[in-house]
């Protein structure tokens, strides 16, 4: 009475699970190159030796503590915040605007004052500490 095959051991490579691991590696990479093409990228202009581009000062937009509005030091009211950010934006030259918000401030009114720097112009928002 004999349960089993009567060859003994086998030799034999199995191969099966080698191949599921190199699929399963083959998908990762795969996947791994589209999520680096979708990646949006900000790149400087190239530098241009001729000419040295104009240095012109930053325009922080600053929420205080006490619920009040600056720009570069400046203070601002609520209403006249997009007038002013958008004359600030020489026309569509300038993209850059940093925003720097007091500890105290709700996170809602950080994103008024993003929206407000958008629609005035501001394609590029950078956020201070």
């Amino acid at each position: 009475m004999t349960l089993g095959d009567e060859k003994g051991l086998s030799s034999d490579i199995n191969v099966t699970p080698m191949i599921d691991v190199l699929l399963v590696l083959l998908v990762v990479f795969m996947l791994s190159v589209q999520v680096r093409q979708s990646l949006p990228l900000t790149l400087p202009p190239p530098a241009q030796a001729s000419r040295p581009a104009p240095q012109s000062p930053h325009v922080v937009l600053e929420l205080r503590s006490d619920g009040s509005y600056a720009i570069n030091g400046a203070g601002v009211g609520i209403a006249d915040l997009e007038a002013r950010l958008r004359e600030l934006t020489d026309g569509g030259r300038r993209q850059l605007i940093f925003v720097r918000a007091a500890p105290g401030r709700r996170y809602g009114d950080v994103i008024q004052a993003v929206d407000l720097a958008r629609g005035a112009g501001w394609r590029v928002i950078g956020y201070m500490p």
